[in-house]
């Protein structure tokens, strides 16, 4: 990538769990080397396998032709490093939503990184300007905020932080469209578009249920057809997982200090519980039955 075109020719993700992996897919379907990154060579193992399986069904369902899922395939090398990453044009830091463990990953990934690269954060919720702090390229940082599934959701959240230059932000957005996606640019304020209206609505729905407005099925069921969602509220928070809900209430009620973003007690219970949702097979449902059962 020379410093004039900023064009993003290979690509870095870190992480290689259900966001690592999706990302990769997609950037790796678009033509681009990927290298992804995992310190657990487990989860490397799986997210290959994810990937093929998930391409194998575009496959089938005539997306795509065998050619062009095996020439995705042939563009992803993984390491267990971050040494792997001193070619890359973008690094994507795809972890967990944990402040403290991208700070660290952001942190630890600068010295390895050519002095143009720009790095790029899948967080749903942490301001883009805090992570940028800790790195020596600040105008280089920036937030994409893709949706789960990522090969199916069709929108990247572009998000510039305070010192995030032009040729950056054109040059992510660019490669967005590349992806196959439409960008929403959101500024850089807690959970930004998406999630600053989403997670309060599922929150709520904690709160109707903890305090007895209506049953796990009944809201579920409420909401999907009264609003035409695709699934209910506490479905969909099982299926991002109980404990990323709450780490982004958190954000929003630290950064806004508002008491309208207070995480429901019933939510922080689950969370406790490790009951977290489709990842530990028991959240508002029980997925151990077919089908899901309530748990409240």
């Amino acid at each position: 990538m020379s410093a004039e075109s900023h064009e993003i020719a290979s690509l870095g993700v870190i992480g290689a769990g259900q966001m690592g992996n999706g990302i990769a897919h997609v950037a790796a379907l678009a033509g681009l080397p990927v290298v992804l990154i995992d310190v657990r060579a487990e989860a490397l193992t799986q997210a290959l396998a994810t990937i093929g399986r998930n391409l194998e069904r575009q496959v089938q369902k005539a997306a795509l032709t065998s050619e062009d899922r095996d020439a995705a395939l042939a563009h992803i090398t993984t390491a267990g490093d971050n040494t792997a990453l001193s070619g890359c044009d973008i690094v994507i830091e795809a972890a967990t939503e944990r402040e403290e463990t991208k700070l660290a990953i952001l942190a630890g990934l600068v010295p390895h990184l050519k002095p143009n690269a720009i790095i790029a954060s899948n967080t749903s919720s942490i301001p883009i300007t805090r992570l940028a702090a800790v790195t020596d390229r600040p105008h280089k940082v920036i937030g994409m905020h893709f949706m789960n599934p990522v090969p199916v959701m069709k929108l990247v959240e572009v998000i510039r932080g305070i010192a995030t230059d032009e040729p950056t932000f054109a040059a992510v957005e660019a490669l967005a469209r590349r992806m196959g996606k439409t960008v929403a640019v959101a500024e850089d304020y807690p959970a930004f578009i998406v999630n600053r209206v989403l997670i309060p609505m599922i929150n709520e729905a904690v709160f109707a249920l903890m305090e007895g407005v209506g049953s796990v099925i009944a809201i579920d069921t409420a909401m999907k057809l009264g609003t035409n969602q695709p699934m209910g509220p506490l479905e969909l928070a099982d299926f991002i997982g109980l404990d990323t809900c709450l780490a982004i209430m958190r954000v929003l009620h630290e950064g806004m200090g508002d008491s309208k973003y207070r995480p429901c007690p019933l939510l922080v219970k689950y969370v406790e519980a490790g009951w977290l949702g489709r990842k530990s097979r028991r959240g508002f449902y029980d997925y151990t039955q077919q089908p899901p059962c309530p748990t409240r």
